[in-house]
């Protein structure tokens, strides 16, 4: 790394003055850090903080708001830079403006994908002039400020507003054109609107055959339920180019979605080795491998997972719990009660605990051990009764389907009469609950409750939409916090509140403390289930109707007429 310093104009090159941007570097060796803080000194620098290990870094980076990060990749022990990146950008520690430059003397392709996947704005391999440092640093910075409006909508999740944004940015940036329209057409997909991100992949694709363009437009056929003809465009996509890693995962879950689970788990195994150290794609690969029975692959994948998610913020007790059935397979369950109570320590929270003697049963069960099964299965029971809030739906699923295995009968029912009710218009779920029914030999008798608790969630929600649709804006509103209460996973309930509170505050002018309900409601359902059109929909709503920062002089504005969708009945 040259010693010398650079010309001081240069170091303002298109008026970016970098002596007063806050530096944050992050290596373990202290003299690759002094080297680049001179290099940084000679550029300007004043305000620049150092790391040694990835720790370190993510409590300045929890201190302070930096806007240039130079990470390297290997940091020894604890995190890598890859996971101090990954953490960085799901707490929010990063302004959308921020630079963070990954740095790295790998050159393979495990490190290099690795990292790309986290998508840091440059990766530059060592050694590093200060010429190199001061071009990326312009580049990427120029490249950061288009789209930093942009980021800070799509932060606010107002991610229909952050679309039209890219159009007011390609307007004026054409150089960065394709990189807008990529962004512009990942928010519309988010928003829930997949036949105008259709109409933009293949605005692209007119001009260039762009992978991620066609990957896009599998993923919109796929979610049509074109499975076939997705499959055949990532398969092509992989085809032209193996390192594209997208479509490897898209192509895993066509066929997952095609029920071929074993040509699934085949194509998860190729993106396992060709990018290794992610966290979901190891738990994606040892789930569909302990499905098909392969028992040998779900262990390494599972083994794979725990080790890799030791240092990251993506670490999950479902690698635990597939382990644990693992060791079960083989008839070790000394090693998996290990595993489960490991689980139990390392991760908080009485789901956690659920789910663990969940597991417990199942193990005693596939190994014969009826006897402690059965025990599990009791334990589980009053564990049930004295949980307030019910499990996720696949814990619901994996819990009914033990105790009925055990002999239990009542705490399964009621488990599965509340998914019928969160989901009363999931069809493909409720298939799945009379399957659970089925195998318990109550098909017929569990068609009837789920026709029972249907109808049950339905007539909650048609009262509220009545008394919206009667003007009873008050009622309505007080009702549907009661039907939340009951049925605090049934999306169409969540969204018909959400859609009451906006329209109450259209009525009846802006209240913060109804906008904030609704945000919370409306945040709960992009947590279940995110990308749903009317998300975006009701988001701009909400963001329509606050008011904006005005003159004390300013005439006060009446409320924003947004149009409102009507809360809609069940059918």
């Amino acid at each position: 790394m040259t010693a010398h310093a650079l010309d001081p104009a240069a170091t303002a090159v298109d008026g970016i003055d970098w002596a007063e941007k806050r530096y944050l570097l992050v290596d373990d060796f202290v003299g690759i850090r002094q080297l680049l803080r001179e290099s940084l000194r000679n550029l300007g620098a004043k305000h620049i903080d150092q790391a040694a290990s990835g720790g370190e870094a993510m409590t300045l980076l929890g201190k302070t708001r930096y806007d240039v990060v130079l990470c390297d990749y290997n940091l020894g022990e604890g995190k890598n830079g890859q996971q101090v990146l990954e953490e960085a950008r799901i707490k929010n520690l990063v302004l959308p403006s921020s630079v963070w430059l990954m740095v790295s003397a790998e050159k393979s392709v495990e490190s290099v994908m690795g990292a790309a996947e986290h998508q840091p704005d440059a990766y530059i391999i060592k050694p590093i002039t200060e010429g190199v440092l001061l071009t990326r640093l312009n580049r990427v910075w120029h490249k950061k400020q288009i789209f930093a409006e942009i980021d800070h909508a799509f932060a606010d999740k107002d991610y229909l507003r952050a679309a039209r944004l890219c159009d007011e940015q390609i307007v004026h940036h054409k150089l960065h054109e394709i990189d807008l329209l990529r962004m512009k057409a990942n928010l519309l997909l988010k928003s829930g609107e997949p036949e105008l991100a259709r109409k933009v992949f293949e605005r692209v694709l007119e001009e260039r055959e762009y992978n991620w363009a066609r990957t896009g437009l599998g993923k919109i056929r796929m979610n049509n339920g074109e499975l076939e003809a997705a499959r055949q465009m990532f398969q092509g996509v992989i085809s032209e180019n193996r390192f594209f890693i997208d479509a490897f995962d898209q192509l895993a879950l066509a066929y997952q979605l095609m029920g071929k689970t074993e040509e699934s788990c085949d194509v998860l195994e190729k993106a396992a080795k060709l990018s290794p150290n992610s966290v979901p794609r190891q738990r994606a690969l040892g789930i569909a491998a302990l499905k098909l029975g392969n028992i040998p692959l779900a262990e390494k994948a599972f083994r794979k997972c725990i080790e890799i998610g030791e240092y990251s913020i993506m670490k999950t007790v479902d690698a635990y719990f597939g382990l644990a059935r693992v060791c079960g397979q083989k008839n070790d369950s000394k090693e998996a009660v290990r595993l489960l109570n490991a689980a139990v320590r390392d991760f908080a929270g009485n789901q956690v605990e659920l789910r663990a003697k969940i597991t417990e049963g199942l193990v005693y069960h596939e190994s014969g051990d009826y006897r402690r099964a059965r025990k599990s299965g009791d334990e589980l029971e009053l564990m049930l009764a004295d949980e307030k809030k019910r499990p996720d739906t696949p814990t619901c699923m994996e819990m009914a389907t033990l105790l009925f295995a055990v002999g239990v009968k009542e705490a399964p029912v009621e488990l599965l009469c509340y998914l019928t009710r969160n989901n009363h218009d999931n069809l493909p779920l409720l298939e799945d609950v009379q399957k659970v029914f089925d195998k318990a030999r109550m098909g017929e008798e569990g068609g009837e409750l789920i026709k029972a608790a249907r109808k049950e969630a339905a007539d909650m929600m048609n009262k509220g939409v009545l008394l919206w649709k009667t003007g009873k804006l008050d009622e309505a509103v007080e009702w549907m916090r009661e039907a939340r209460a009951a049925l605090p996973n049934n999306l169409r309930i969540l969204f018909n509140a959400a859609q009451i509170l906006i329209s109450h505050m259209q009525q009846r002018g802006y209240d913060m403390a109804l906008a904030d309900e609704a945000i919370g409601v409306l945040m709960h359902v992009d947590g279940i289930a995110p990308g749903q059109q009317r998300f975006a929909q009701l988001m701009e709503q909400l963001a329509l109707l606050a008011p904006a920062p005005a003159p004390a002089e300013a005439a006060p504005t009446a409320p924003a007429e947004a149009a409102a969708t009507p809360p809609t009945a069940a059918e």
